[in-house]
C-alpha cells in the first residue's frame, strides 16, 4: 500500500525524535570532570569579595576586551568577536554536575567587564579557533582561581607557556587526558625515551615534570608514570618542565 503524506510526515517525525534521543545519550561531556560545589556558593559574594582573596598575578596583559558572553566556566567571548579558551584548565560541560556553578563564578567576575588576556605564546589557539590564554580581572588570574576554588581541573596540554600545576592546590583534580597527551608525545621516538629502562633523566607522565635520575622525587614516582629520557633537550622538546628541586 502506498504511503500517503500523513504517513510520510509521521515517519519523518519519528526519525527526527530518534536522532535527537541518540544525540542526548551521546552528548559531549569532555573529560567527564564534575564537582559538587553548589551554584549558590558565591551568590552572596561580590566580585570584589572573591578577588580580594587572591594575590596579583605575574601574568602580563597582552590585550583587553569587554566580556560579552560566558559560554561555560572555561570559555568567554569578547566584544571584538574573539573567543577565549582559559588555558590549562577544564570545567564541567553543559549537562554535567558543576557546570552552572563554574559558569556563574566566571560570569560574576567577567561578564560585562573589561578583562585582560595573557595569550599563550607557545600555542596561540586551539583547533576550534579559540585564543588560548590566561584571563585577568583586576590583576588576578581567573584560571588560577577556578583551580583553587575546585571549579576546574588541570588540563595541561604541552606545548604551553603556562604550567597550571603552579596555580593548583594539592587536591586539585587532573584531567585524564593530560597523561595521554604526554604519553603520546613521548612515544614518537623510541630511541630517545621509553617507559622502562634507564636514562639520565626521568619524567613523570602525571605531573609533566622531569628530574635527574638521582632526584628524591623519582623514588616516590609510580613506575607506571616514569618516562626515561636520554637528554635534557629531549625532555624539553617533549613538553616536560624541569623539577625545581633538582634543577635538571
Amino acid at each position: 500500500m502506498a504511503l500517503n503524506k500523513k504517513h510520510i510526515f509521521s515517519l519523518i517525525l519519528i526519525l527526527i525524535l530518534a536522532a535527537s534521543a541518540v544525540s542526548i545519550v551521546n552528548a559531549y561531556t569532555g573529560t567527564g570532570f564534575s564537582h559538587n560545589i553548589p551554584s549558590s556558593k558565591y551568590s552572596d559574594m561580590s566580585a570584589s569579595d572573591i578577588l580580594s582573596q587572591y594575590s596579583d598575578t605575574e601574568c602580563h596583559v597582552e590585550e583587553t576586551g569587554i566580556c560579552t558572553t560566558v559560554v561555560d566556566g572555561d570559555t568567554i567571548y569578547l566584544d571584538n568577536g574573539e573567543k577565549i579558551r582559559f588555558v590549562g584548565v577544564n570545567t564541567p560541560e553543559r549537562g554535567v554536575e558543576g557546570y552552572i556553578a563554574s559558569k556563574n563564578f566566571v560570569q560574576k567576575l567577567c561578564l560585562g567587564k573589561e578583562v585582560g588576556i595573557d595569550i599563550d605564546d607557545s600555542k596561540h589557539s586551539d583547533k576550534y579557533g579559540r585564543t588560548l590564554g590566561v584571563v585577568i580581572v583586576d590583576g588576578k588570574n581567573v584560571n588560577e582561581m577556578l583551580l583553587k576554588e575546585g571549579l576546574a581541573e588541570i588540563m595541561y596540554m604541552p606545548p604551553s607557556e603556562f604550567y597550571p600545576y603552579d596555580w593548583a592546590n594539592g587536591d586539585t583534580h587532573v584531567a585524564s587526558t593530560h597523561t595521554t597527551s604526554l604519553s603520546s608525545s613521548s612515544s614518537g621516538d623510541s630511541s630517545s625515551s621509553s617507559s622502562t629502562g634507564s636514562g639520565s633523566y626521568v619524567a613523570n607522565a602525571n605531573t609533566g615534570k622531569f628530574h635527574v635520575a638521582s632526584c628524591s622525587s623519582v623514588d616516590k614516582m609510580s613506575e607506571g608514570n616514569k618516562v626515561y629520557l636520554s637528554s635534557r633537550d629531549d625532555a624539553i622538546n617533549q613538553g616536560y618542565v624541569p623539577c625545581k628541586r633538582c634543577n635538571p
